[in-house]
């Protein structure tokens, strides 16, 4: 647990969970909610893993572009994808992520490095570790 919190995200779900709507307090977050087709709803709307994977991939580049700094490596044009795959687990759902990590013009093993490190002090990465299935996907 971190030792101060320095900020705290706030989002309400009202209607029906997946198939109702999301606001944060502060309002930037306004968004219908809707299972996706292939999961028997109409795709009309974001859904928690789309949430989820916008989330984990904004933290996890954040947190490559830090290791890479502490090396005074810039990473120009480098890109962090997240795919969140959702499906039955028992008698309930599980997650899995991969995570596509592409910095053009840097060796393959030198990304490897940095991607190793971002998922130690990604904050997404730590609160996953032991739970879900993370795969790092270098390009």
């Amino acid at each position: 647990m971190p030792d101060t919190v320095l900020y705290t995200a706030e989002a309400v779900s009202t209607g029906d969970g997946r198939n109702g709507h999301v606001t944060s307090s502060d309002n930037r977050l306004d968004l219908d909610m809707a299972m996706p087709p292939e999961m028997g709803g109409t795709g009309n709307g974001t859904n928690p893993e789309q949430l989820f994977a916008a989330g984990y991939a904004a933290c996890f580049h954040s947190a490559l572009r830090l290791v890479a700094g502490r090396e005074h490596t810039p990473l120009r044009d480098s890109t962090v994808t997240a795919q969140v795959g959702i499906g039955p687990e028992g008698d309930a759902f599980g997650l899995l992520v991969t995570l596509v990590i592409n910095v053009p013009g840097m060796e393959r093993e030198k990304v490897r490095e940095f991607a190793d490190a971002a998922h130690q002090v990604c904050p997404y990465s730590r609160a996953t570790r032991g739970n879900i299935s993370v795969e790092l996907r270098v390009l």
